[in-house]
């Protein structure tokens, strides 16, 4: 390991706020490694509803228990996670592991079996992370922390724009705000903003704007040359 210290970038905000795109683009742009905390629960969901037993059965212990399939494989610009070594990132990002992670993720021992695996990437390579407690939990001491904000409206109308690749009607946007605003409220206690983030409300910002703003943050605090 090099005797460099570990530059870690970590990015929260509740669901929708762009966390994911806009940490691996900040991730290219300083040539850092992006990890997405996301990626290890929906890999973890996918695990469990291969061996088919229904989500009431699911406990902490068989949760807990299929973390030994899943593992982080450093990329070119990324940490992708693997199910008995083999890439799923298809799969984890379906819809039947989407309507199920939420019930993975509230779970105590497996927020934390994530958050060690995330801890342990980090110890070999400046990365840029994204999740839920990434700035408060995981990484307190984190070189940045970013905490993303936007209206709900703007988050609901940008996540159907990537889901059904055209202009969503305002009638789907309103349903999808709802659902949003359902899931703010169940994540209340996990979505923290740290004491000494910064708050970028990406409200009106395009996703170049927001990158390059973090960016530019990034390099002011980090005193490492940027990337050519």
């Amino acid at each position: 390991m090099s005797d460099v210290p570990r530059i870690v970038i970590a990015i929260d905000g509740p669901a929708a706020s762009g966390k994911s795109s806009t940490s691996q683009w900040v991730a290219e742009r300083l040539g850092f490694l992006h990890v997405d905390s996301g990626s290890l629960y929906r890999a973890l969901t996918a695990a469990l509803l291969r061996q088919g037993a229904p989500p009431e059965r699911w406990t902490s212990s068989v949760m807990v228990a299929q973390g030994s399939r899943i593992t982080l494989r450093a990329e070119a610009t990324s940490f992708s996670a693997l199910i008995d070594g083999a890439p799923a990132e298809e799969e984890i990002r379906g819809g039947i592991v989407t309507a199920s992670v939420s019930l993975v993720a509230r779970v105590a021992e497996v927020r934390a079996w994530v958050n060690a695996t995330v801890r342990e990437a980090a110890q070999t390579h400046d990365v840029v992370v994204d999740g839920r407690d990434m700035g408060t939990a995981v990484f307190p001491e984190a070189t940045l922390k970013i905490f993303l904000i936007a209206d709900p409206w703007e988050r609901a109308r940008r996540r159907l724009v990537q889901r059904l690749e055209r202009s969503p009607t305002e009638e789907e946007i309103a349903a999808e705000t709802d659902l949003l605003v359902q899931r703010d409220a169940k994540d209340a206690t996990q979505t923290v903003q740290a004491k000494d983030a910064v708050v970028l409300d990406t409200t009106y910002l395009t996703q170049p704007q927001q990158v390059e703003r973090i960016v530019a943050l990034a390099r002011a605090v980090s005193h490492r040359p940027p990337v050519t």
